[in-house]
């Protein structure tokens, strides 16, 4: 079989983050040469701590920053952008919405932009959300719903959104865009999210923290069939004629947040670990979830693994890791 990706290369930003450390890890392992644009120094990432960091190009700088994000396209000479790094944490975004539209919003134009003075660019992924659709009465969320975010990370992620699709049909820049559902994996060191902060609580023998009251909707997606998606994506590509497009990407396996602690505890036999129900979430959509028949059917994809075969996959590596800070 042909390797398309071999000494291909490419260009990661996020890679410190969940989606990021997968993908660099996918597009290494085929052998492409990878560049990656970090702000922030992050030593307990997975990228750093698994070494992985030591196998890229690493720029350091803002994605905000034009002058940086230019000349990592040129001196790189990059072929494939994947445009994943973003301020994701909701609670963030609402106590700051500056700094996360500055990323969200800004950063992705400023990428954009550069990458449409640089001929060599032929494959732009952006990552959007399933959060860009905002509150809509019908589920699941298909592609062709208006993005209607009216929350801080919501509204930066609908702008994002629409911001790579206007560089595809007004100056015909060769994107495509990815709305995930809620991804999980090994390497999300963002605590405050349900999936790592439950397994963190139940690793040291403590009752799980629910912010919300345990029935917001989800659909959970592992990081590492996600990061698979992406490369597919980015080869179907080829040719440019699902250019412009959005995907949706996910399991379509919508769950409540006390299914997926209940499936956790289950999985780490301490059901005797009754969550706290806080109560205190706001500023969030009660249900969100997404159909991927597009991408099943256009594409040719489909998950790899459930959720649960993700989350026990995902608790061996949260394992191992708290094993070793303590070391």
């Amino acid at each position: 079989m042909t390797n398309n990706w071999l000494n291909k290369n490419v260009f990661v930003t996020g890679c410190t983050g969940l989606l990021g450390s997968w993908l660099v890890d996918e597009l290494l392992d085929l052998k492409a040469n990878v560049a990656s644009l970090i702000r922030d120094h992050v030593p307990k990432s997975r990228i750093d701590r698994e070494g992985l960091i030591n196998k890229i190009n690493v720029i350091y700088g803002s994605l905000e920053d034009y002058d940086i994000v230019e000349r990592a396209l040129n001196e790189y000479e990059i072929e494939v952008v994947f445009h994943l790094a973003a301020q994701t944490i909701v609670p963030i975004a609402n106590n700051n919405p500056l700094s996360t539209f500055e990323s969200n919003i800004k950063g992705t134009w400023v990428l954009l932009e550069a990458c449409r003075r640089n001929k060599q660019v032929k494959k732009i992924i952006v990552a959007s959300s399933d959060k860009a659709y905002g509150e809509h009465k019908t589920l699941p969320y298909t592609e062709d719903m208006p993005l209607q975010g009216r929350n801080p990370y919501d509204v930066s992620k609908s702008c994002a959104d629409l911001i790579a699709q206007m560089y595809f049909h007004h100056y015909g820049l060769p994107v495509c865009v990815t709305r995930c559902g809620n991804l999980f994996g090994g390497g999300d060191l963002n605590f405050n999210r349900i999936v790592p902060g439950t397994i963190r609580s139940v690793f040291y023998g403590e009752r799980p923290i629910i912010r919300s009251d345990g029935k917001y909707v989800r659909d959970y997606f592992y990081a590492r069939d996600a990061a698979k998606a992406y490369i597919l994506l980015a080869e179907k590509m080829e040719g440019g004629s699902i250019c412009g497009q959005a995907f949706n990407l996910g399991n379509e396996t919508p769950m409540t947040v006390l299914e997926i602690t209940r499936e956790i505890l289950s999985l780490m036999n301490r059901l005797d670990l009754e969550p706290v129900i806080l109560n205190e979430a706001r500023g969030e959509i009660l249900e969100q979830y997404l159909s991927a028949k597009k991408a099943r059917e256009i594409l040719g994809w489909k998950p790899i693994f459930s959720v649960r075969d993700g989350l026990a996959a995902t608790i061996e590596w949260y394992k191992d890791y708290f094993k070793d800070i303590e070391k």
